[in-house]
């Protein structure tokens, strides 16, 4: 059913709902952590909220917002919950995705109100050619909010006699994978980024696209998206903006739990009786401060240059591919290294599971363990780039 949006929300109007959502978000931060997955709860107010639908297209009742928007929202509520930020951004990555397939495809998935798709860039499995489709075999990790999605992309290899392997991406029914409950860590616990299996899948061939031909930003096959602005730009840069949000979310949240605990709190073993008279704190809380505001340098420069090549349906350079990828990765880096200052500034109380700023520490150190989001990984492959050589990775 197309339902034509009508009545979309402003960037201000939709970052004010998600606002208000903030303390009843926090509320279920310690049971989204406890159950490793995010409270139901929280999920039917993002949905009200129209989290879900900032990257459905209009013509199903979507937003289509800039990458800017999503910031702005995956901030709010990564300051409420890292876990619950971090799996809102996940969902709008393949959501944009679903939007690159056949336009009767996109019927099939977006017949579901507030649809929430999951997925992967990882090709950790096969895909075998046969009539009219392919059969797909493996298993794929860290699939964020595969407990809450109705479809997931999937990215497999697929091998045929005459010609070289190629990783492909195709959408999928949850129903038609297996869940895995492995999702046991030390941090984003409450992500629920479990593995998903494929075991003999067949995936029809109108919901199964070339992986290098959207990598290398010349889209999909739906022609009613063709003209939006939010389907010019290649996958990785889009993938990098939609990220960066719940980053900043949790450094904020870090700074905010700090300051709350700090009137009631002195420097154990010191003639201070208020940790706010020492010097030593004010450096930290400036010198965090200031990591904070360089994260949201690099995380809205990204976002707009993201939004401006959008509008403009310009082609995109070498260096501006990879300087998006350096962008995340310098919010990931400055970011995490707000909350190391702020959290060790804590003292021996902040152990303690009651005080939040444990959770995030955690949090932003899984994050910037991820793969596409690691620092030196980013750094060095735009290093790279800006030296003259080539790329080393088709992810850009």
């Amino acid at each position: 059913m197309v339902l034509a949006t009508t009545d979309v929300p402003t960037r201000e109007q939709i970052v004010r709902r998600v606002s208000e959502l903030v303390p009843q978000l926090r509320e279920k931060a310690a049971w989204t952590e406890e159950n490793r997955r995010v409270h139901e709860d929280s999920i039917a107010a993002l949905a009200d909220a129209g989290v879900f639908r900032l990257r459905t297209p209009a013509r199903f009742g979507g937003y289509e917002a800039d990458t800017r928007t999503l910031i702005d929202v995956a901030a709010e509520i990564g300051r409420a919950d890292g876990s619950t930020g971090w799996t809102a951004s996940v969902y709008w990555i393949p959501t944009w995705m679903a939007g690159l397939f056949p336009d009767h495809v996109q019927d099939e998935v977006f017949s579901t109100p507030d649809v929430r798709v999951c997925g992967t860039l990882s090709p950790s499995a096969m895909a075998t050619p046969t009539e009219g489709g392919v059969v797909v075999n493996g298993k794929w990790g860290f699939i964020s909010g595969a407990l809450h999605a109705q479809w997931q992309v999937v990215v497999a290899v697929q091998i045929t006699p005459d010609s070289e392997p190629m990783p492909v991406m195709a959408l999928v029914p949850l129903s038609d994978l297996q869940i895995v409950d492995d999702w046991h860590t030390s941090g984003l616990k409450g992500t629920g980024s479990v593995s998903t299996v494929a075991d003999n899948v067949f995936v029809p061939a109108d919901r199964v696209l070339p992986l290098p031909v959207v990598l290398q930003g010349r889209g999909g096959v739906s022609q009613a998206n063709a003209d939006a602005p939010i389907h010019r730009p290649p996958l990785l840069p889009v993938a990098s903006a939609s990220s960066v949000g719940a980053i900043l979310g949790m450094a904020r949240a870090a700074k905010e739990a700090f300051l709350e605990r700090l009137p009631e709190r002195k420097i154990t073993y010191t003639n201070y009786a208020s940790q706010a008279e020492a010097p030593l704190t004010h450096l930290q809380v400036a010198e965090a401060t200031l990591k904070i505001d360089q994260a949201e340098f690099h995380a809205y420069r990204l976002a707009d240059l993201v939004d401006a090549k959008s509008a403009e349906g310009s082609e995109w350079t070498l260096e501006e591919r990879v300087r998006a990828r350096a962008d995340m990765g310098a919010v990931v880096k400055l970011a995490k290294e707000a909350v190391d200052t702020l959290a060790t500034a804590s003292g021996g109380s902040s152990i303690y599971t009651t005080a939040a700023i444990q959770r995030i520490t955690r949090d932003i150190q899984a994050v910037s363990l991820h793969a596409l989001m690691h620092p030196d990984t980013n750094t060095e492959l735009y290093g790279r780039v800006l030296c003259g050589l080539e790329p080393n990775s088709l992810y850009i």
